[in-house]
């Protein structure tokens, strides 16, 4: 199948596993080469990466807390090395205490922030040099539901998402002059490992089930086709927005 993106390169945080796994999949169906960023979990970033290279492209693993912001032009500078260049940035880790919003403690909100928001803008700031000359980019944050909506015990990850948002709207204005189009994905809730974290998950779920007019919860790789999607030429009139995939969720 003929792809506009065969050959380019992305650096997709938070992809061992989740969202994050099944975009590095998705772009590597379509002839990209991966950069997979994780946190701890080095068994299932290499059996991603082995994943991914089954599917006749290049690929790496690279250990980072992306909510170190002093560790990112490590980051960036091995994926260089590795790959030459970065053509696809997709912010998709995330991580939150799962508790009401009054007693949230300073250090749990920082966490929310830097790594969910914060961590975004850093690694923004860092790929701009490398798009830029080429006048060709494309930035991706993963948002969700909780950004404009109420979820118990979900503010510390919601309100950084609402954060993530606006801040997709600046960055997008300001960065598609220079060809770099900026955008995000939100999704309802989607059937993932951290998913099962949640407090109640099980109560909540079947309610969100009778509210989805799909009939079912989302997968990662429902989110995944629609990055994928916005990665491509395509995309190219879509600029500085968030796209809901949830099944119609937000709609009831």
């Amino acid at each position: 199948m003929k792809t506009h993106l065969k050959g380019k390169t992305a650096l997709i945080t938070g992809a061992s596993r989740g969202i994050g796994k099944a975009t590095a999949l998705r772009l590597a169906e379509e002839g990209v080469n991966i950069a997979i960023n994780y946190l701890q979990n080095e068994e299932a970033a290499k059996k991603t990466a082995e994943e991914i290279q089954a599917k006749g492209v290049k690929t790496d693993i690279f250990q980072t807390n992306v909510g170190d912001f002093d560790a990112h032009p490590a980051l960036i500078e091995n994926v260089l090395k590795t790959f030459g260049t970065i053509d696809i940035l997709i912010h998709n880790a995330a991580l939150g205490a799962f508790k009401p919003v009054h007693r949230l403690k300073m250090n749990q909100w920082d966490l929310s922030f830097n790594i969910n928001t914060k961590a975004f803008l850093s690694l923004v700031q860092k790929v701009i040099p490398i798009m830029e000359p080429k006048k060709e980019g494309s930035i991706i944050a993963i948002s969700s539901l909780g950004s404009h909506r109420y979820i118990p015990n979900y503010g510390a990850i919601g309100i950084s998402k609402a954060a993530l948002e606006g801040m997709i709207r600046y960055l997008g204005v300001e960065l598609m002059p220079k060809g770099i189009r900026v955008n995000g994905v939100s999704g309802g809730l989607v059937d993932t490992d951290a998913l099962k974290a949640f407090p109640f998950f099980d109560t909540f779920k079947t309610e969100v089930l009778k509210r989805t007019p799909a009939g079912r919860i989302g997968k990662p790789e429902d989110l995944a086709r629609v990055v994928a999607f916005l990665c491509s030429p395509e995309s190219s009139w879509i600029v500085g927005q968030v796209l809901i995939a949830d099944g119609g969720l937000s709609l009831i």
